[in-house]
Order: C-alpha cells, then structure tokens, then sequence
C-alpha cells in the first residue's frame, strides 16, 4: 500500500519582526538585533489543504491607534510584507485560495502565529493545545504583557478542536507538546507520502543555535529559560530517528532557503 502522508510541504513568509536576539536565544548580547521571518506552513493532505499558523492581526498593526495599544514598546517592530491581507497574498502566491484550506492548527497563540485566525472564523476547524487556549482565555493581566492578544482568537465562531499532549491532527501530520516557550506551545511532525519529511520547531527552537548548540529560548511562559532546553532536546531525538530536517521557527537564513528549495519564493 502507498504510504499515508503529506504531498507538498509549501513553507510561507507572512511577515518579518525586527526584535532583539536575546528574544530567540536567552543570554544573547544586549544589543543584538534580528530581522526573523514570520512563517506559516502550507500542508497538501489527503483530505485537503491544512495551514500551520497564521500570521499577524494587520488591523492591529495598520490603524496607528491599535499598533500603539498593542505594540508600544520601539524595541519589537513588526513588519508586514505588503499592502494586502499577508495570509491571503501568501496562498495566491503558491495558487491557493484562503478558501481551499479545509483546516488550520496553531502552533501558540502569540500574535505573530494566531493572528490570521480571523479568515477561518465559522469556516474550518482550528488545532490548539487545550493548555494553550485555557491560557490564552485565562484573563489573566500579563497575558496580553507576552503578546497573546486575546482579539486574535476570542470568536465564538472558531471550531477549536483541542489537543492534550501529542495527538495526530491529519495522516502525516503530528502535533507535539513542547511547552515552555508558552504553556501549550505546540511543534508539528510532517511524514511525507514519497518517504522524508519534516519536523517544525517554530518557536520551541527559534534560530539554528537554539537546536545546534541547545540554547534556550529568550522568551518563556511560567518556567525557567533553563526548561525549554528539553522541548529541543526531544525535536532533536525525533529528528534523528526518522531521518528528518528540524527546521527552526525564525531563522532568517534557515526559512528563506527553505521557500527557495520547496519553491514559493515570490
């Protein structure tokens, strides 16, 4: 029998953040910047298309009031990559329409991953660590303070449909618990049906240093940078033992290369 599995892996550029490195990598120099892309997945599977995170809310960036509400501090500095709804311009660019994807899953709630949630509200269903939505719902003050703006995914219209701990959302397609970088982070396992695949650290492993050299994570939820090293630790292991390329979550070197070789550089 064919093997089950995912047909085209379509990785896509949503946006860019200019942020200090000590963000991705913790104990980074002060000082330090990047420019890290804001990436979404595009999965071709047996049932149809399925989208790995969305992108920013471009309301909240667009309307000078909303960007200073939701992003006063001059030190993070989103940037979108053109004057249209990102999300839709990256789908028209590889051929699809927002319209042809029959489901999303987010990797966490931050605002640079769940933002585009807007476009599937009622329309598809939505994967999500129950950890992660719980906190994101929690109403707690400081959630807002780590970027998880709760306009971006409060819509009684989303069909969530919750994980607790790993759990395979498509054939091909595994979601695994890596908390730490927030409490239901979330990174994906991709089988491909002609043999390989991927594993997609998005934000447990933000650069190439974070897997290579097991640094932590400059930004994590309710436990010590020290904790994010195992989430790594466990992608490296599961890597290995498929045979399968770990891509970081923002690496401005690693993403790019990565649309070049899958073939949705615009």
């Amino acid at each position: 029998m064919p093997r089950r599995g995912v047909r085209r892996v379509l990785p896509l550029l949503l946006g860019w953040e200019e942020l200090p490195k000590s963000v991705s990598v913790h104990g980074a120099p002060h000082g330090e910047r990047l420019r890290e892309p804001v990436p979404g997945i595009l999965l071709e599977c047996e049932d149809g298309w399925l989208l790995l995170d969305t992108g920013f809310n471009t309301a909240l960036l667009r309307d000078p009031a909303l960007r200073r509400r939701y992003y006063p501090s001059p030190s993070y500095q989103p940037e979108l990559p053109g004057p249209g709804e990102p999300l839709e311009a990256a789908l028209v660019g590889v051929g699809i329409a927002v319209e042809d994807v029959t489901a999303v899953a987010v990797s966490h709630l931050h605002a640079d991953h769940a933002g585009g949630l807007k476009h599937f509200a009622g329309r598809v269903p939505v994967h999500v660590q129950r950890a992660e939505l719980a906190y994101g719902l929690s109403g707690r003050p400081e959630v807002e303070r780590h970027t998880i703006f709760r306009v971006d995914f409060d819509d009684p219209r989303i069909d969530w449909r919750q994980a607790d701990g790993d759990t395979e959302i498509v054939p091909g397609v595994t979601a695994v618990l890596t908390a730490g970088h927030t409490p239901g982070h979330q990174s994906f396992v991709v089988d491909l049906a002609g043999g390989g695949g991927f594993v997609f650290a998005f934000d447990a492993a933000d650069l190439t240093e974070n897997i290579t050299d097991e640094r932590p994570v400059g930004a994590s939820i309710g436990v010590d940078p020290q904790a994010t090293v195992e989430p790594i630790r466990r992608l490296k292991r599961l890597a290995k033992e498929k045979g399968y390329e770990l891509v970081p979550g923002h690496d401005p070197v690693v993403w790019p290369e990565l649309m070049k070789r899958q073939g949705t550089v615009r």
